[in-house]
């Protein structure tokens, strides 16, 4: 199973911090690290020193780190237009020699987008299809041929479809909990699908209803990757996941049943039952205080070492 770092900068963390992370995240032998795409705190935070943007914060990354994979959970379609994004990421696919994941969402979180007077569409979703369908598009277009879409709510002409990734395809993952229009988009678009915040239960169900719609497209369920993302708070002693629960703002019996807390052991035990349940090969461990790069060396040592 993969173990990948997924952080929550707006909630508080600057640059030089989401950096000491990315580096701790590739010396520690973690497959990938993932940010989030929000530029509003939520909760009780504060969200000082402010919001950083995820895709300048992977470029700047991309040129720190040589190994680990770097991506978004997931960047929001409200915030970019899709022909300038397909740039974007084919640059930071450039400047990484070709470690991006490309995390897509429709965008849910209306207030930071009336704070940062970004528009909230209500057809959101019509949208969001739209640009996985000129992303993916773009990118697949072969060099020296040109690329055209014209949908309801985004038109494009005879675009050279530059700068191609380096990656021949980069992969495309896709999360969410909707019955019908996410399992359908996944199956067409999504290299991996991932299940934020379930239960094991609920993401057998969310899974199945990918592997459902792929193969009703004719594709194999197998060419799609199986993914959860889950709260990490892990302490070598009960005192330990205390104090690290304390430093979130959170219980940790309700860590405990919602997320991966808990001893190293009771961690791993709990990724199995996620493994043989729904059929999980990726987690996303999201890591609260980043501050805390002991708790990334403990996973490291003690629950990645035992998952081979």
């Amino acid at each position: 199973m993969d173990l990948r770092i997924f952080t929550e900068p707006q909630q508080g963390a600057s640059y030089d911090t989401l950096l000491s992370v990315a580096k701790a995240t590739e010396d520690l032998g973690y497959d990938a690290f993932f940010r989030s795409d929000h530029y509003l705190a939520m909760g009780g935070a504060d969200g000082l020193p402010g919001p950083t943007d995820a895709w300048i914060t992977l470029a700047g990354l991309a040129r720190e780190t040589s190994r680990i994979r770097l991506g978004t959970l997931v960047t929001a379609a409200t915030f970019r237009h899709p022909g300038s994004l397909a740039i974007q990421v084919a640059q930071v696919d450039a400047m990484s020699g070709g470690r991006v994941d490309f995390g897509f969402g429709a965008g849910w979180y209306e207030a930071e987008h009336t704070a940062y007077g970004i528009p909230f569409p209500a057809d959101k979703f019509p949208r969001y299809e739209e640009q996985l369908a000129i992303l993916t598009g773009l990118w697949s277009t072969p060099l020296g041929e040109t690329f055209s879409f014209s949908g309801e709510h985004y038109t494009l002409t005879d675009s050279p479809a530059l700068p191609k990734p380096v990656q021949p395809k980069i992969p495309v993952l896709i999360g969410g909990t909707g019955p019908k229009r996410t399992p359908r988009l996944a199956a067409r678009y999504a290299d991996e699908f991932n299940a934020p915040f379930q239960s094991a239960e609920a993401s057998a169900d969310l899974f199945e209803r990918v592997r459902r719609a792929a193969k009703d497209i004719g594709r194999g369920p197998e060419e799609i990757t199986f993914s959860n993302a889950l709260v990490a708070c892990v302490g070598a002693t009960d005192a330990d996941v205390a104090r690290r629960a304390a430093a979130i703002g959170r219980e940790v019996d309700e860590l405990a049943s919602n997320g991966l807390a808990g001893s190293p052991d009771a961690v791993v035990a709990k990724l199995a039952h996620y493994a043989e349940t729904a059929g999980t090969t990726r987690v996303y461990l999201q890591i609260l205080d980043l501050a805390d790069l002991d708790h990334l060396e403990l996973i490291a040592d003690k629950v990645m070492s035992q998952l081979g």
